[in-house]
């Protein structure tokens, strides 16, 4: 079996660079710096995932942030499957904040974690009627003292739902951020605000959702299809 030369992986590489120059339209030379890759990333993931939306079902703002609590070590398409019945049950969180505990286990248990995520909900709820006359707050500091809620969520909700800007770092995210070369940060919000400040306020969720789908569809954490990949004539871990 025939090792490639380092000539040959040279040629890949700028081939894979000729290919994505002539479909994206670039002239300048790849990205170098982690704000360039960042607004590169975010320019041609746009070409790749133009209809990127939040995958999980909801009507308004209660139903994604209840949805968004449920979606913790959960996969989307799960959290769909149970939260149907869980709105029909309490479709707000006046219903929610008296519902039984007992009752809100069996409905939300296939999602995993369902005693911790049913007193998480029953929380949210109570503190919503209590504190905020049954309505979702818009800021990240009365969305975060909700029982549940984390910044992650916090920001699924603001950028999604609310349309303000927020951009949700999870496993994805902070993956492909640390393999492109964005950020060398871990800490979720740490990589947040690093990456805040590379990415316009009113498009930072729409950032993250692009990250998300690449990550699942293309960049896997365990097999990463970099030959499939728009970025691999850049991106700081490429194999290509």
């Amino acid at each position: 079996m025939s090792v490639p030369s380092e000539t040959s992986s040279c040629s890949i590489k700028q081939n894979a660079t000729g290919e994505n120059e002539r479909r994206y339209g670039l002239g300048m030379g790849t990205p170098r710096s982690p704000k360039g890759r960042a607004r590169e990333t975010h320019k041609r993931l746009g070409f790749e995932y133009p209809d990127a939306k939040c995958e999980l079902d909801h009507k308004n703002p209660f139903e994604l942030l209840a949805a968004t609590i449920l979606s913790a070590q959960c996969t989307d398409k799960r959290v769909n499957m149970v939260t149907p019945n869980l709105f029909r049950e309490y479709p707000d969180a006046e219903s929610l904040s008296e519902a039984s505990e007992v009752r809100v286990q069996e409905l939300v248990r296939s999602t995993g974690f369902y005693v911790n995520k049913t007193k998480s909900l029953l929380g949210m709820a109570q503190a919503l009627v209590d504190n905020h006359n049954g309505s979702v707050p818009s800021s990240m500091k009365e969305l975060t003292a909700l029982p549940g809620v984390g910044r992650k969520t916090a920001n699924v909700v603001r950028s999604v739902a609310l349309d303000l800007p927020g951009l949700p770092v999870d496993t994805h995210v902070g993956r492909l951020s640390r393999r492109i070369g964005i950020t060398e940060e871990k800490d979720p919000v740490k990589v947040e605000m690093e990456l805040n400040p590379m990415v316009a306020a009113s498009e930072r969720g729409l950032f993250s959702l692009r990250l998300i789908l690449h990550g699942r569809r293309v960049c896997s954490s365990r097999k990463p299809v970099c030959e499939d990949c728009v970025l691999n004539d850049f991106c700081a871990s490429s194999e290509i």
